[in-house]
């Protein structure tokens, strides 16, 4: 066993590569300056070929910032352990051969201007297993993004926890998590970037467990490999298990990002989800944001009687339109390097919501919203805007990611209501809906909801619990669709008209009862006729609320959204006894 300690290097070397190299996905040979340029990926076919941990920083960190994190590491072979080589024998020859003290490198520096700390896995020490060592450099690592209060990325290649350490490698899968646990309790975002292969004890922790899941194309993530999960359940697995395309369509990825473009991507998720505001329970009101309060005057209406008496029915057909802007368009149009996030990192990624990080004219926001579509196939793929509990699973993970970093929610909402199948109902969809009503009364931070077409019953409550409510003035927002009112009560569709009229669903009817804050006039034609007016205007309604709601502190917050909604219904309830509800009281 050898007995010296080893310290990493100050600096991080340049990366080198041999004059020709073979691609050994296709076969394609490449010569060597060029393959590296483009980041050891193969330009016929564009397999990812391994990096090293150095490269891997040297590829992602701006050439001038890189701080190497030293420690100096003391060879651990808790258990003298031996198979056909002693352990201590195979540490050593695994520094020998990498130039590493270890299976993890850790640096400080900027990606295109952002501050963060990196730990960096190399899979050539020992298959980027987690032992001892390699646990604590990670929990170090994170530590001094806690103490700079600065993001921290992790790039996870590893066969999983090491076997020759035994019951003390689990324990790194515990202590990192809380490392992490730390982290998300000070606010500051964690990333994590999946290479291939990433599996085990790795997968089962740290990997996994931060707020932004990034894969490269084609990397494998899982608990279990592919030749155990054979063995046992005697079945051929397809082609594509485990790898990033297939874990992101069952909701555990958020993006799969080619090497090539990581930068980019990181660097925007940085800048998106710095913290918007501080914490404490009377934040100092956030004045480089602010806009005029009385520009938007002028198509933000407060008054119901300056809204027109139009046919209810004829509203909900323009409601519907098809070319309504939708979220995504509204994304485009709105924010600066909005980055959607896919997955309820439970059981899938429901198109019929979106959501992601992005800023408003400068002010971080997390936006969520109702996805339809403009075409038929669209509309299929997106379930006609009708979620399924997945949906609004990835929704109440977005408004915990939102409130954590201290970013305003935005949700816009447009859907005929929440999938009514069988699939939805063996999910949870009723417990998914009511998890999120809850979930958004206790949000600590602004939000504002915006009916935008259809507000379909529960389905759109289950984005709407916001501190201030709005919608366009074409939109309407009921407790069930004309349609099925009239099916029911009138036990007529035809019946549909005067189902809409008694609903009371038009902006105008909802401005008066108190269920929005305010109605947006729309450009001459709708909002489909002239969408990038739409968009200005939505964008500055939205920050003008927002102005409005910096200066309150998380408490204040709550408060305000429990005053909003227990208003609905208390005037025809008289308590025996005299009260003052706790939100009052605040």
């Amino acid at each position: 066993m050898p007995h010296e300690n080893a310290t990493y290097p100050a600096t991080i070397p340049e990366a080198t590569a041999p004059e020709w190299v073979a691609c050994s996905g296709c076969g394609a040979t490449t010569y060597g300056k060029r393959w590296l340029r483009n980041f050891k990926c193969c330009l016929e076919c564009g397999r990812h070929d391994t990096l090293t941990a150095m490269e891997r920083l040297r590829f992602l960190l701006d050439p001038g910032s890189i701080e190497p994190l030293r420690f100096t590491i003391t060879p651990a072979d808790p258990l003298g352990f031996s198979d056909s080589k002693p352990y201590g024998r195979r540490l050593s020859d695994a520094r020998t051969r990498t130039g590493l003290p270890e299976a993890v490198v850790g640096a400080a520096g900027e990606i295109d201007g952002g501050p963060v700390v990196v730990a960096c896995m190399d899979f050539r020490f020992l298959g980027g297993s987690l032992g001892s060592v390699v646990g604590e450099v990670i929990t170090r690592i994170g530590d001094v993004a806690l103490a700079r209060r600065t993001p921290l990325l992790l790039v996870t290649t590893s066969g999983g926890a090491r076997m020759q350490e035994g019951a003390l490698s689990l324990m790194q899968m515990a202590k990192t998590s809380a490392m992490l646990a730390r982290l998300d309790e000070a606010g500051l975002l964690t990333i994590s970037l999946i290479t291939d292969p990433t599996f085990g004890g790795v997968a089962a922790s740290f990997a996994t467990l931060c707020d932004v899941t990034i894969a490269e194309p084609r990397a494998r993530l899982g608990f279990a490999g592919r030749r155990v999960i054979e063995q046992t359940i005697k079945e051929t697995l397809p082609s594509n298990f485990q790898t990033a395309e297939f874990l992101l369509e069952r909701g555990f990825v958020d993006l799969i990002t080619p090497r090539d473009a990581l930068r980019a991507e990181l660097a925007k998720l940085l800048r998106s989800g710095r913290s918007g505001r501080p914490r404490g329970p009377e934040p100092v009101r956030l004045r480089a944001h602010r806009s005029d309060p009385h520009e938007i005057d002028g198509f933000v209406v407060r008054d119901p009687a300056r809204l027109p008496d139009e046919d209810p029915h004829g509203m909900v057909r323009r409601a519907r339109r098809i070319e309504r802007p939708t979220t995504l368009d509204y994304a485009a149009l709105l924010l600066d390097e909005f980055r959607e996030l896919a997955g309820d990192r439970v059981s899938g990624d429901c198109p019929a919501i979106v959501g992601g990080l992005g800023r408003l004219h400068g002010r971080p926001v997390m936006l969520i919203g109702h996805q339809k579509g403009h075409d038929p196939a669209e509309l299929a793929r997106r379930n006609y805007g009708m979620p399924l509990p997945a949906g609004y699973r990835k929704a109440a993970r977005l408004m915990r990611l939102a409130a954590k970093l201290r970013v305003p929610v935005v949700t816009l909402i447009d859907t005929p209501g929440a999938y009514p199948g069988r699939q939805a109902e063996e999910q949870g969809q009723a417990t998914a809906i009511a998890e999120n009503l809850k979930l958004m009364a206790q949000l600590p931070v602004p939000m504002i909801a915006v009916v935008t077409g259809e507000g379909g019953s529960g389905g759109a409550l289950a984005l709407a619990v916001a501190n201030r409510v709005l919608m366009w003035q074409d939109a309407v927002y009921s407790v069930i669709s004309p349609e099925g009112c009239a099916a029911i009560l009138w036990q007529d569709p035809a019946a549909a008209g005067r189902a809409a009229a008694a609903l009371k669903l038009r902006s105008r009817d909802l401005l008066e009862h108190g269920v929005v804050d305010g109605v947006l006039l729309e450009p001459s034609g709708g909002v489909d006729a002239d969408p990038v007016e739409a968009a200005r205007r939505l964008g500055l309604a939205i920050s003008a609320f927002l102005d409005d709601l910096d200066g309150l502190g998380d408490a204040k917050l709550r408060a305000d959204r429990h005053a909003r909604f227990s208003r609905y219904g208390s005037e025809f309830v008289t308590s025996a006894d005299e009260y003052t509800p706790e939100w009052e009281a605040s």
